[in-house]
């Protein structure tokens, strides 16, 4: 059997390996990578740097010219090996950056086909999770340190003499593994999601996943401060446009869409849902094949160049678990005055009927502007 080696191996001599053995796994996604941009939503290759910043937190993503920014589609990659380690962590096993497994254990379990094709732009996948430079001051503490790396740091794939590859490896930066690892940090995702066929709806799912969670009244974005989180180079009419379209289709598993007007701004609200278990549509492409149209134009379909079928997957369809009540700072965005009236209210009619019998007035009916998500009328926090 021959080795092609990559790159050299040293920072793998220093690691116990994490032999993947099987492939069944719920799909988990790291928190920070779903809150703000860190891949390409374009279908074409990105050139162009992602520069981020809100709430004090900055995400800064380069791309080299001759393989393009990772795109949405490459972050596959890493919820695939996150599934792996807080599985393996969960039934009392070791883990490790360095994981070891069969293309075809990562393939099938994300829903893709097992073909040359696929084989290939695994391949190309990896090369751009590799090749795109990461600086974020994200869990880097109070004094504002910057981390920079990439998504992967080395990788090797093991194949025979006439070509076939029997194994891969492949080592996760620290702070990557580090997040996974910290149970806080790690949400469910439907397995659903790996059959979505736009990059800005798999954004979408994943922003939804990590405000809205399963909170009856959701989460509500202004459409601008979603083009902004977004990362996309689109126009803000045109990223509007790609959302309008994606409320009419109703893609996201496990979520309902609504758009809200209030005044001359268009808001966003994404409501829990019954969970999807069945196709989304179609299957999804090639790794690194984002499916984000370009400026004005729809949604491209599925490419010609591939057999579309149910996803095979490994993943059992499952819920998604966990209420998530947490509202992020870095999404100070809006929830309409009325929301928060009402609720200030019923708490008043509750401790009417408890100290005096009074009772309960009526609740405020009016829907004046919104006000940022964590402040009270008034302006007081």
């Amino acid at each position: 059997m021959k080795r092609r080696r990559l790159i050299t191996s040293t920072e793998r001599a220093r690691l116990d390996p994490f032999i993947v053995a099987t492939g069944d796994a719920s799909p988990r996604d790291q928190r920070d990578l779903m809150e703000r941009p860190f891949f390409s939503l374009a279908k074409a290759k990105r050139v162009a740097p992602i520069l981020y910043e809100a709430g004090g937190v900055r995400v800064e993503v380069f791309a080299v010219p001759e393989h393009g920014m990772a795109t949405i589609w490459d972050a596959d990659i890493l919820i695939w090996a996150a599934s792996q380690i807080v599985e393996a962590e969960n039934l009392g096993f070791k883990t490790s950056r360095f994981l070891r497994f069969t293309p075809y254990q990562l393939l099938t379990s994300i829903g893709r086909e097992t073909g040359q094709r696929d084989y290939k732009l695994l391949k190309g996948a990896l090369t751009r999770l590799q090749s795109t430079v990461i600086r974020t001051t994200i869990r880097q503490g109070e004094h504002w340190r910057r981390h920079q790396f990439s998504w992967i740091n080395e990788w090797e794939e093991c194949v025979t003499r006439d070509g076939r590859i029997e194994g891969m490896e492949f080592v996760l930066p620290d702070w990557f593994y580090r997040g996974v690892t910290d149970r806080s940090l790690v949400l469910t995702i439907d397995p659903a999601y790996f059959r979505l066929t736009g990059g800005i709806e798999r954004w979408l799912y994943r922003v939804a996943r990590k405000h809205a969670g399963r909170q009856p009244r959701g989460w509500i974005f202004e459409f601008a401060h979603l083009h902004e989180k977004s990362g996309s180079l689109m126009r803000v009419s045109d990223f509007a446009l790609q959302l309008r379209r994606i409320v009419q289709g109703q893609p996201l598993p496990g979520y309902r869409l609504h758009i809200e007007r209030e005044g001359r701004r268009e808001l966003l609200r994404i409501l829990p849902a019954k969970l999807s278990t069945g196709p989304v549509d179609s299957a999804g492409e090639g790794l690194g094949t984002s499916h984000a149209s370009g400026i004005g134009i729809s949604h491209a379909g599925p490419s010609g160049l591939r057999t579309q079928r149910s996803q095979l997957s490994l993943w059992p369809e499952t819920t998604i678990p966990d209420l998530n009540l947490e509202s992020n700072r870095e999404s100070n965005f809006y929830v309409a005055r009325s929301d928060v009236e009402n609720t200030v209210a019923a708490a008043i009619n509750g401790l009417l009927r408890k100290t005096s019998g009074a009772r309960p007035t009526g609740s405020d009916t009016a829907h004046p502007s919104p006000l940022p998500l964590g402040r009270k009328p008034g302006g007081a926090r």
